[in-house]
C-alpha cells in the first residue's frame, strides 16, 4: 500500500504500490513501473562516470481524482471507478489476509496494467535528479531529502507494507540493491511503522 513520506516541494506525499498484482508505483499522481523506479534511482545515485546524476523514465500522470479514483473505495469493492477501480476491478483485494503480498512477478500483468493506466491516465516522461550539494532528489517535480529518497529505496526492496511474497525480490529491485550496496550505500531496512 502507499505510505506517507515527507518531501521538501509538497509535504507529505503518497508513494507505493497500490495493488499487489502489478509492479505499478504511484508517486501522488505520478505513476511509474517498478523497472523505470529501480533505473532512475542507480542513475541519480550511482551516476555513470562523466555523466550527471539524472535521468528520464516514461510514465503516467493522472491529476483529475474522478479519473484516478478512490483507492479506499477499490480495496473494499465498493467504489470501482477510474483507473483504481478498474485496477481492483480486474485484481481484487485478497479475501485471506495470509495472501496480503506484493506479487514479485507483477511484471508479468504488465501489460493489462498499462492498458488500463493508458485508458485514464496522460503518459509523460517522468525525470529523477539529484542535487549533491542540496542533499536532495528530485523524483518528477517533488523534492525529497537524500534520507527520504532512500527511505522509497527501501520501501521498494521491501515490497512495501506487505513485503514481497515469500520474500522473493523482483530481479531489477535485487539487481538496484546490489549496486547500491557494492557502492556502500546501504539505506536503512524500510520500517512501515516509522511514518512521518
Amino acid at each position: 500500500m502507499p505510505l506517507a513520506f515527507r518531501s521538501r516541494s509538497h509535504g507529505i506525499v503518497a508513494f507505493g504500490y497500490f495493488n499487489i498484482r502489478t509492479d505499478l508505483l504511484l508517486l501522488d499522481h505520478l505513476f511509474l513501473f517498478t523497472d523505470r523506479f529501480c533505473r532512475g534511482a542507480l542513475a541519480v545515485l550511482l551516476p555513470p562516470p562523466g555523466s550527471g546524476p539524472s535521468a528520464v523514465v516514461d510514465g503516467w500522470r493522472i491529476d483529475d481524482p474522478r479519473r484516478l479514483g478512490s483507492l479506499d473505495g477499490a480495496i473494499s469493492g465498493r467504489d470501482l471507478h477510474g483507473f483504481l477501480g478498474d485496477t481492483y476491478r480486474r485484481w481484487p483485494f485478497p479475501e485471506r489476509r495470509a495472501d496480503f503480498r506484493q506479487d514479485p512477478d507483477g511484471d508479468r500483468n504488465r501489460q493489462e496494467t498499462e492498458a488500463l493506466v493508458l485508458r485514464w491516465g496522460t503518459p509523460l516522461d517522468i525525470p529523477f535528479a539529484r542535487d549533491p550539494a542540496a542533499r536532495s532528489v528530485t523524483l518528477g517535480a517533488t523534492v525529497f531529502d537524500d534520507d527520504e529518497f532512500l527511505r522509497l529505496v527501501a520501501y521498494v526492496d521491501r515490497g512495501g507494507l506487505p513485503r514481497w511474497r515469500d520474500d522473493r525480490h523482483p530481479d531489477v529491485v535485487a539487481e538496484m540493491m546490489r549496486n547500491l550496496r557494492d557502492a556502500g550505500i546501504v539505506p536503512e531496512p524500510f520500517d512501515p511503522r516509522r511514518q512521518v
